[in-house]
């Protein structure tokens, strides 16, 4: 199966006005109204989706979070259903700054649950802080996975899409390193293997894709020689034109 490539936009806690996201949602859509063979999604701050989505339909629209409960006493918490009937189509879940916050793979496997259960695809982060020479690192991962996706049927599996995000490697981590396409070919293949056991031939069908201050320098190597089905954009998202630099390359 040939699976359509994906580059997603996590804005973050980015922009601080509604005409800033317009204006930044806008000049994206404007210049990739041409892409064709694959899927661009950007994942604003919650309040600022409602207005988004009356702009494009080119660019599909996701999440950065949500709670496993459809309603109820969760004050501050956003359901899978509220956001589905908002228009979004994917959420980010399980993200690196989520569980330094002190989410654990348990409640990142109960919104994965539950973002299937209303419709939407998660995007189900993992990655390791650090790589050590003793490769425990792989061991970290393999928990994620199993923990993360416990309850999950063979048959749901190919509607989740992973995203392997190394810490290490992410913008905003003290003494950073750079991620090579090595490093993300030999954990997708690690993945994929873990995800096999689990699932079987369905396994196949699961996008995973490579984040960690991705950069129209590194994009064509993670997505070539490193053998990621996409990307997940960070900090290089918030700026129109280097985004859609990003974008052309998976195109191409």
């Amino acid at each position: 199966m040939i699976k359509t490539k994906i580059v997603i936009g996590n804005w973050k806690m980015n922009p601080l006005t509604p005409k800033e996201a317009e204006k930044l949602f806008s000049g994206v859509a404007k210049l990739v109204s041409k892409i064709k063979k694959i899927e661009v999604v950007a994942c604003p701050p919650a309040l600022y989706i409602d207005k988004l989505k009356k702009i494009s339909r080119k660019i599909s629209l996701g999440a950065q979070n949500m709670f496993w409960e459809e309603s109820g006493a969760y004050t501050g918490e956003i359901s899978g259903e509220m956001l589905y009937n908002l228009g979004v189509k994917y959420v980010i879940l399980g993200h690196s700054e989520r569980r330094a916050l002190g989410e654990t793979n348990l409640e990142v496997n109960k919104k994965v649950r539950a973002a299937l259960g209303v419709g939407l695809i998660p995007i189900f982060c993992l990655g390791e802080k650090e790589r050590d020479e003793n490769h425990e690192y792989l061991n970290f991962i393999k928990k994620q996975i199993e923990e993360g996706l416990v309850s999950i049927s063979k048959d749901s599996i190919s509607k989740i899409i992973i995203a392997y995000e190394p810490v290490w490697a992410i913008s905003s981590t003290l003494n950073r390193k750079n991620a090579t396409p090595d490093d993300s070919r030999e954990m997708i293949v690690f993945i994929r293997k873990i995800l096999s056991d689990k699932f079987g031939k369905n396994a196949l069908d699961v996008r995973i894709i490579y984040g960690g201050s991705v950069s129209s320098k590194d994009a064509l190597g993670f997505l070539q020689e490193g053998g990621a089905d996409g990307l997940l954009v960070g900090k290089n998202s918030l700026d129109a034109k280097k985004f859609v630099e990003i974008i052309n390359i998976c195109e191409a």
